[in-house]
């Protein structure tokens, strides 16, 4: 049974080291704060200018001004600090940032991410994506395993605009983690139910299967 992106979110708080400074991306990512595993402390940075971010709101309890840079309404945890977009990228520009987590609508098996433009279609522009993975040392990715049409979004190389270049360390998607080699995508887990075939046939990537693949724990 392949995951919802709640569990995927889930998969990826796993993840997630003590002391930690972690950004969240927009989508899926931000579903990572719900998640954070019982005696694991990591602060939680949003590149709008927010460090100590907290779960999302309770319904009711919403502060409009409060928001993360999906301009989704959060809270902020105690302790936790607010400052413009200048000192938010300076953190991130200077690898003060542990770990990224980002949404992407392709991922290529050498770690290349494709995840702000679709040509032909309105764009905002590319956020602080291209910052993120040029500066991040350590990205995990969550996505889909496929687009809407059933076509596969890890690939041998990407056919969209390149937000960043051999990037990425970990995929965790609806199907399965996955981790980024020199020799292409090594399928670590596979989600519950789902078989090894199922995610061979949904990769157009090169997939190195290694033994026996066991489910994803969550």
């Amino acid at each position: 049974m392949a995951l919802s992106k709640q569990e995927i979110a889930q998969r990826i708080a796993q993840e997630l080291q003590n002391d930690w400074y972690v950004n969240l991306g927009i989508g899926i990512p931000t579903l990572v704060a719900n998640y954070v595993p019982k005696g694991i402390d990591v602060e939680f940075q949003s590149e709008n200018g927010l460090l100590g971010m907290g779960p999302f709101p309770f319904e009711g309890e919403e502060d409009a001004d409060m928001i993360n840079a999906g301009k989704q309404t959060v809270t902020v945890l105690d302790g936790g600090s607010i400052f413009d977009s200048a000192t938010s990228f300076a953190m991130i520009r200077g690898q003060h940032v542990q770990l990224t987590v980002l949404g992407a609508m392709e991922v290529a098996q050498n770690g290349d991410i494709a995840n702000w433009k679709i040509p032909g279609k309105m764009v905002k522009g590319m956020g602080g994506a291209m910052d993120l993975v040029a500066s991040a040392e350590n990205i995990i990715v969550a996505m889909m395993h496929t687009n809407r049409q059933g076509a596969s979004k890890l690939l041998k190389k990407c056919s969209l605009p390149l937000t960043g270049v051999a990037c990425v360390k970990k995929i965790v998607t609806n199907l399965a983690v996955l981790e980024v080699t020199d020799k292409g995508f090594k399928l670590l887990e596979r989600a519950p139910g789902v078989t090894v075939e199922e995610i061979k046939n949904a990769t157009e990537g090169t997939l190195i299967i290694d033994g026996d693949i066991p489910e994803i724990d969550i």
